[in-house]
């Protein structure tokens, strides 16, 4: 039996950035929770779509082509393969639904990229 979530009771209870934490999974995909400040490394994923739900704040995804600015309540599903960049204005929070197969930014390797394993469930 699961329990309901609290999804500002998540929210508060870190504040680094960029550090995703997994709050629960659903057929094979991971719902993550995440504060943004400032912007993220530009990055794609090859295999999977990805869903950003913007919670608090202002999420701006950069595309090379466009830009999409969600509020809260509202969401964008980022097609595989399409090169992005999140960008908090100036901060915001955000669930995503991925694939719990999917590496962030995209395993690009960066110093700001967090292995799933190093993601915690909260």
């Amino acid at each position: 039996m699961h329990d309901m979530i609290d999804l500002d009771d998540k929210l508060d209870r870190f504040d680094d950035t960029w550090h995703p934490r997994i709050i629960g999974e659903a057929n094979g995909q991971y719902l993550k929770l995440a504060h943004g400040e400032g912007s993220l490394e530009w990055h794609s994923h090859e295999h999977e779509d990805e869903v950003f739900l913007c919670l608090r704040g202002r999420l701006v995804l950069e595309m090379r082509d466009r830009e999409v600015a969600l509020e809260p309540g509202q969401l964008f599903i980022m097609p595989r393969g399409v090169e992005h960049r999140p960008r908090a204005e100036p901060t915001a929070s955000v669930l995503l639904f991925e694939p719990a197969a999917t590496e962030h930014l995209g395993g690009t390797g960066c110093d700001r990229e967090v292995d799933v394993e190093d993601q915690p469930r909260i």
